[in-house]
């Protein structure tokens, strides 16, 4: 049996930006927005993201570009966080946002700087491994 572009959609969009992030916003929509969440799935993440040309590495920094150019910050956030689960190096982030900055404009390259910093400093914090006794 065919997977749907809805369940390929969720099943992508859990990869890529966490199974708790899907769940608390289809959770967040309640009946009225449920629909909407419903289009994202099968048509942000099932029939573009689906699409095997591009890697989910490149969609990811196409993202981040298009996000951060339009300064849609919570979104830059949440797509900054998926760009390191698709393997983006912060350098990759760093020469990304460049790129982004001018082309775009200075201004939109300073949020995005400060989202993706933030995001990459919340990371680096979270993967550390405490040091404990012999370390």
């Amino acid at each position: 049996m065919t997977e749907s572009g809805f369940e390929r959609g969720l099943r992508i969009r859990k990869d890529v930006v966490g199974e708790e992030y899907v769940e608390r916003s289809f959770a967040n929509a309640g009946e009225f927005g449920r629909d909407f969440q419903e289009l994202v799935t099968e048509f942000c993440w099932g029939a573009s993201w689906g699409r095997e040309t591009l890697s989910r590495r490149d969609r990811s920094l196409l993202n981040l570009a298009i996000i951060g150019t339009l300064g849609r910050t919570a979104e830059f956030r949440l797509h900054t966080e998926g760009a390191l689960r698709n393997g983006v190096t912060p350098e990759e982030i760093k020469d990304a946002l460049i790129h982004l900055s001018v082309y775009a404009g200075i201004p939109a390259g300073v949020e995005a700087f400060r989202i993706a910093g933030e995001v990459l400093a919340e990371n680096a914090a979270a993967t550390q491994q405490p040091e404990g006794p012999g370390s």
